[in-house]
């Protein structure tokens, strides 16, 4: 009997190097703020808005990027963030906060293109994170458009107009339930100009009324909205609160109440962590998502 053939090894893409410092890149992908990075050749694949990215990190201060893309990448994993000056702002006496922090202390806060990261966090409201995963790559699928380069198949994420001309019914045989119809109606409304997301950016808009803005999108509520200031806005003062996050607080800072209301945990929050807190609320929720130490037993 012949001997079975062996799988041909899959050819290495092109690389160059760019210089890290505090950088994770596994945490920063994993982290459930980002959901269509997949892993390949002890790296990940993926897109930055609409170019092809291979990105793998050899050593703590190297990361080998596809080339032509150092400077997108660079912005995109928020490099120049000084995570020694942020997390110097949050308070001296939290250990559970430490713990977060030590755990993966070069977690970034990714700059996300506005549309997608408004439509990712509509769907995923209710949903685990492999599950958000799962229809954001369906949605690429069926709605986007592949790209060409040398690694495998992406597809960019659907144009507002076409998840708008699909329609509910189309969106939901990608396993969106009632979801379809918020992202539907919400790609509508971004398609057809009554909602222009450049305010996300723009620094004469106040906290306030961005907030209230994005809450016109249907599906968009307090949490989904912040989500969306704090990863596409980069206004690192928001601190979503999903049932995860509710839940850590609860269990580390509230212990000994039988019921606390989200509005408390808001304030909480706001006057705790301190200015960058939606970077103390990353480190939180990526530690009680995935460390062995974290008490619960359902993750999202």
């Amino acid at each position: 009997m012949p001997p079975t053939p062996h799988p041909a090894p899959t050819p290495a893409l092109p690389t160059v190097p760019i210089a890290v410092r505090r950088f994770d890149l596994a945490a920063t992908l994993d982290s459930g703020q980002v959901f269509h990075w997949r892993r390949f050749d002890d790296g990940f694949i993926g897109l930055i808005d609409r170019t092809p990215v291979f990105l793998k990190q050899v050593d703590p201060t190297r990361l080998l990027v596809t080339p032509g893309t150092e400077t997108a990448v660079a912005h995109y994993l928020a490099l120049d963030h000084d995570l020694e000056a942020i997390t110097a702002t949050f308070p001296q006496n939290d250990p559970s906060l430490a713990r977060a922090v030590a755990y993966a202390p070069g977690l970034r806060l990714i700059r996300q293109p506005a549309w997608e990261c408004l439509a990712t966090f509509i769907t995923s409201s209710l949903k685990q994170v492999a599950h958000i995963s799962q229809i954001s790559h369906a949605l690429r699928q069926q709605f986007g458009q592949p790209v060409t380069w040398d690694g495998p198949t992406l597809h960019t994420y659907p144009e507002p107009a076409a998840l708008a001309a699909a329609g509910a019914r189309l969106l939901q045989e990608c396993r969106l339930g009632y979801r379809a119809r918020y992202l539907a109606d919400t790609a509508d409304m971004i398609a057809s100009g009554s909602l222009n997301l450049s305010f996300l950016n723009d620094p004469t808009v106040s906290d306030h009324d961005a907030l209230a803005h994005l809450q016109r999108a249907p599906g968009v509520g307090p949490k989904v909205a912040a989500c969306v200031l704090l990863f596409a806005g980069e206004r690192l003062g928001f601190f979503p609160i999903d049932v995860w996050i509710e839940r850590t607080l609860k269990e580390l800072y509230f212990k000994q109440e039988t019921h606390v209301p989200t509005e408390k945990l808001a304030a909480f929050a706001r006057q705790h962590f301190g200015p960058y807190r939606g970077y103390a609320q990353q480190f939180l929720f990526h530690y009680a998502r995935t460390s062995a130490a974290t008490p619960h037993k359902r993750r999202p």
